[in-house]
């Protein structure tokens, strides 16, 4: 087994990581429940890993209540939030309980979000089951829900009590879905990890082909480094943390564009997203075309959009940066955009006009 601690003083937790771990997952879920009873949300489509987890707990003598919401970001909604939390309240659920998100990413942001404003903060266990909440969403603390005016809008920061990865339940991932996980591992490498990007355009192909000594190995890479980056900056104050973001401005507005209505999905979003912040740098001398060549031909290579034509949003260059004004990072009206000296020399640049932004999606079509 990989354990890898975040470190965050009290708030600090381990993560571990190791194929087969759902099934023996009643070991350390024992000593949280503490006796009580773990309220378990999934999602409705990872039937068989609820199956596995509850028949783990049985044998561990925890004792369990189920529910599911339903799979895609429509789920991070107000609606679904307070039917979670009613649930959990039905449940006699308190703030000493440990409540459990298995599933995705959408799963984990809305129970984490669920977990964090019942009675002012219960504890809660991340159990993820893709790639992309495995790499990324699961770790970190960042929970919420979308709203109209765009992604992950309303929220809170909440760190998990642990979180336990198993690279096994990947083999019952949909490809497309695969592959929208491994760009937030490529985003590692280009934030500031380049050895993980030359990795990744060496083992990407054998590891959505079902390498699972790539998997287990970029999984524990990529919490790595998101445990390093969240242990310097757990509230996003000081800059560190936003490096995460990278991508996710173009990205959030391709997706609000597309009304998260699930033709392009998050991580595809990010993978467009990481292209467009290495053109428009290139477009800004900051780095070099070759550079912004070499990722968008690894995205292509794996089946990834490379840019915003490839991400099937139609959206004209006004309309999409009219969505980046309503993004969570926007302070003062001014709008932090995550642009890079070179593969893994992303930086915060505070003085980008959004004209000249919209100026360059003008020339992406």
């Amino acid at each position: 087994m990989t354990r890898i601690d975040v470190a965050l003083g009290n708030h600090s937790y381990p993560v571990l990581i190791e194929a087969g771990l759902l099934g023996r997952a009643g070991s350390p879920l024992a000593p949280l429940a503490n006796g009580r009873p773990l309220a378990i949300v999934a999602d409705e489509s990872v039937a068989a890993h609820l199956a596995t987890l509850t028949a783990s707990l049985d044998a561990a003598g925890v004792v369990w209540r189920a529910a599911t919401v339903g799979a895609g970001e429509a789920s991070k909604s107000w609606t679904t939030l307070e039917r979670v939390c009613d649930q959990l309240l039905d449940w006699g659920v308190e703030r000493r309980d440990v409540v459990v998100a298995l599933g995705g990413g959408v799963v984990g942001d809305l129970v984490g979000f669920a977990a964090a404003v019942l009675k002012r903060g219960a504890r809660f266990v991340q159990i993820p089951t893709t790639l992309l909440a495995q790499v990324d969403s699961s770790v970190g603390g960042k929970t919420g829900i979308n709203t109209a005016a765009g992604k992950n809008l309303v929220g809170a920061f909440h760190q998990p009590e642990l979180v336990l990865i198993d690279p096994a339940v990947l083999d019952t991932l949909p490809p497309r879905e695969l592959a929208a996980g491994y760009a937030e591992v490529v985003k590692y490498g280009l934030i500031d990890d380049p050895d993980l990007f030359t990795w990744c355009e060496r083992n990407g192909a054998g590891l959505l082909a079902g390498d699972t000594d790539a998997r287990t190995a970029a999984i524990a890479r990529s919490v790595a480094n998101k445990a390093r980056i969240v242990a310097a900056d757990e509230f996003e104050t000081n800059g560190t943390r936003a490096l995460l973001n990278l991508g996710h401005t173009f990205g959030h507005a391709l997706e609000a564009a597309a009304g998260f209505d699930g033709s392009l999905l998050h991580g595809e979003a990010v993978a467009a997203g990481c292209c467009l912040a290495f053109d428009f740098s290139a477009a800004r001398g900051l780095c070099s075309a070759y550079e912004a060549e070499s990722v968008r031909a690894h995205c292509r290579s794996v089946g990834l959009p490379d840019g915003l034509a490839a991400s099937g949003v139609r959206a004209g260059a006004a309309e999409l940066v009219d969505h980046m004004r309503h993004d969570k990072k926007a302070s003062g009206g001014a709008l932090p955009f995550l642009l890079a000296r070179g593969i893994g020399r992303t930086y915060l640049d505070r003085s980008v006009d959004l004209a000249d932004v919209a100026a360059f999606l003008a020339t992406q079509r």
